[in-house]
């Protein structure tokens, strides 16, 4: 796993004031890390993955899942982020392998804060 992406993430107040509560860090324990991933494929491939996005900035809830409050830390929330932070241009269907980077961070962020 790339750190440098968790180092310049570190830096961000706003990124660093997104935290997982009990209920959610519970639903964790619950469903289990696979499951987990899971659902973050799952909304990654459906909010993230193509290449327009009608309410692009605004798909990912702020609370509700843990995996929508790990995409506002790791800034994978939407296109806009994911070219600043993480440079995956906008305007393109996601690839299979930017699809798994983007999980990929979004479940090491959930492994050290769940």
């Amino acid at each position: 796993m790339n750190n440098d992406i968790f180092n310049r993430l570190s830096k961000s107040a706003f990124r660093n004031k997104f935290k997982l509560r009990e209920k959610e860090k519970q639903y964790i324990i619950e469903k289990g890390l696979d499951k987990i991933r899971s659902h973050a494929e799952d909304f990654i491939s459906k909010r993230l993955a193509p290449a327009r996005i009608p309410n692009d900035g605004k798909q990912t809830p702020m609370k509700g899942h843990p995996v929508f409050i790990a995409q506002h830390a790791t800034a994978t929330c939407c296109r806009g982020c994911l070219e600043k932070w993480h440079k995956i241009p906008a305007g393109h269907t996601l690839t299979t392998e930017e699809q798994k980077y983007i999980a990929d961070i979004i479940m090491e962020w959930i492994k050290h804060h769940g």
